[in-house]
């Protein structure tokens, strides 16, 4: 690998078109990709890929979304560490003032990528409109949407992604709504079964919050809303941590919905030592590698998006497939067709690996961290 005063970066770089061994010249954008095809088991290059997309981000390095202040900052800046480039900030089921507080600070931080940091696209609100019987680990401020109030909190921080339960009354309506106005709806955090997964597809829902997760699951005569996913959707987030999802569930949805995306669903734990942190207004505790609260439920993660890359690797996909698995699918996903592939024009969004899958260069919009 070399990276030089010209900002040439030399190895095997993933193209849209397949793996070029070569060099990649970029400002704060790629400006041009050559080489030959090559295929990268026969050198020893440096892999480069894409830069990471994490649509599910709540925390990291000990800090919350949901705090305000600079977290979303220091949030952004641990994730960078670990190859995301960009991510949407994650809000909790809370109180109206909690996620005001929240999404001013996330506005803001919208606005304005400190050095170190990965881009902040905008807001995945995962609450407070979703189902009081799958909370999960959202606390207990679950309640019904109102076009007003998004509206609202759009005002405060691009809303990019709302998590909805859609079988709520005035739910089904406002995936319509919302999906007219430019905001992609996910079902999530839902008691609905496989017809009311059906409708909301038909009503614009895009795809799934954390699949298998906090949702009914999939019986042979009762396909709930896990099997309206497998059967219908197009894009689905999944967590790959092999703690939230077993394998074999994994290669499922794999085989079933075309676009599937990792997310991390990441906490203040990520990053940190095993020990108490909080999610929201709720303490959650970090050990052996998962986060729970205190009744034993799975509390997010503290998967990072490169050690996702690896996880799906480790279980046989090719690190082209990965990759788009935790880049380019999310970045269609968000229409954000410069980012989430390495080509003239794009951002200079790329991660560096060596053959070991170990992070070796972050590239943030040409910034080399």
């Amino acid at each position: 690998m070399t990276n030089d005063s010209r900002h040439t970066i030399k190895g095997n770089i993933l193209t849209p078109a397949g793996w070029v061994r070569g060099a990649l010249r970029y400002g704060a954008r790629i400006d041009s990709i050559d080489g030959s095809r090559a295929d990268p088991a026969n050198n020893d290059d440096v892999y480069i890929i894409p830069g990471f997309i994490d649509v599910h981000v709540h925390g990291g390095a000990g800090r919350d979304m949901m705090e305000g202040g600079d977290a979303p900052h220091v949030i952004a800046a641990l994730h960078a560490k670990h190859g995301t480039t960009s991510l949407l900030a994650t809000t909790m089921t809370a109180p109206v003032e909690d996620i005001d507080r929240a999404l001013g600070a996330i506005g803001a931080a919208c606005k304005s990528r400190g050095k170190g940091e990965a881009r902040i696209l905008g807001v995945h609100l995962e609450g407070p409109y979703i189902n009081a019987g799958k909370l999960g680990a959202q606390p207990p401020f679950a309640r019904e949407a109102h076009l007003d109030e998004v509206m609202r909190f759009n005002a405060l921080a691009p809303m990019k992604l709302i998590t909805v339960a859609p079988e709520i009354d005035g739910h089904m309506a406002l995936v319509r709504q919302l999906t007219k106005a430019g905001i992609r709806v996910q079902i999530g955090h839902t008691n609905g079964d496989y017809g009311v997964g059906v409708a909301a597809l038909e009503h614009g829902a895009a795809g799934f919050t954390h699949l298998f997760n906090a949702m009914p699951g999939l019986h042979h005569r009762d396909p709930g809303m896990v099997g309206a996913a497998l059967a219908h959707a197009e894009y689905a987030e999944i967590i790959p941590d092999l703690l939230h999802v077993h394998p074999g569930a994994i290669r499922t949805a794999l085989r079933c919905i075309p676009k599937l995306f990792c997310v991390t669903d990441s906490t203040a734990a990520a990053g940190m030592p095993d020990g108490d942190y909080m999610l929201g207004r709720q303490v959650v505790h970090k050990c052996m590698g998962g986060v729970r609260l205190a009744d034993g439920t799975l509390a997010g993660s503290t998967l990072t998006m490169d050690q996702a890359l690896r996880n799906l690797v480790g279980m046989g996909l090719s690190i082209e497939e990965a990759s788009q698995r935790v880049s380019t699918h999310a970045a269609d996903y968000l229409g954000e067709t410069r980012r989430g592939r390495l080509a003239p024009g794009c951002h200079a969004d790329f991660v560096v690996l060596d053959r070991a899958l170990t992070i070796k260069a972050v590239h943030i919009e040409g910034e080399s961290l």
